[in-house]
């Protein structure tokens, strides 16, 4: 499952263009199989399970990667519907980023579109944000408080997405 996640994002960017024509076939015949939903969720799920005992916690910054409701949660969220729903709805299969995804899903009534138009939001602020902490040379944590309202938003959609309450891993 990770690989079909990966594939997700996997961009052809030079080189022989029979080459990459071929890949992006491949791509899109992975990204368009019809998958068990309730399988894919398990796995999916699964895997930020992996990341979060990894990553989760080390202080009291929100991690704008790693942390709940942050960038890995909605790239989860945008992969699973990419997984879940190309097959129906080739549209999902454009390499054309998380945030263009996000009103993909929401304009084919995958996701609330006004739920998706915020968690782009977020993402595209959490992005600017990981940006300058990482031109100044600091950690991509910022305030808690200072994201509490994007961090809902990206629970919120996980919690629709994933068909659980209470908290981003049900």
């Amino acid at each position: 499952m990770w690989e079909h996640q990966a594939l997700t994002r996997a961009r052809y960017s030079a080189g022989d263009r029979e080459i990459g024509a071929s890949f992006e076939k491949i791509r899109i015949e992975i990204l368009g199989q019809r998958r068990d939903l309730a399988e894919l969720r398990r796995e999916v799920l699964g895997m930020r399970r992996k990341m979060l005992a990894n990553h989760a916690g080390r202080s009291s910054w929100f991690d704008l990667k790693h942390d709940r409701g942050g960038l890995i949660d909605v790239e989860f969220i945008v992969q699973f519907l990419v997984l879940g729903y190309a097959h129906a709805h080739p549209s999902l299969t454009g390499n054309l980023g998380n945030i263009a995804l996000l009103r993909i899903a929401g304009e084919l009534g995958l996701i609330p579109i006004a739920l998706a138009e915020t968690v782009r939001n977020a993402y595209r602020d959490y992005r600017r944000m990981q940006h300058e902490l990482r031109l100044n040379n600091q950690p991509a944590g910022v305030e808690p408080g200072s994201v509490a309202e994007r961090v809902a938003a990206v629970r919120e959609l996980w919690g629709f997405v994933f068909e659980c309450e209470g908290g981003i891993l049900g």
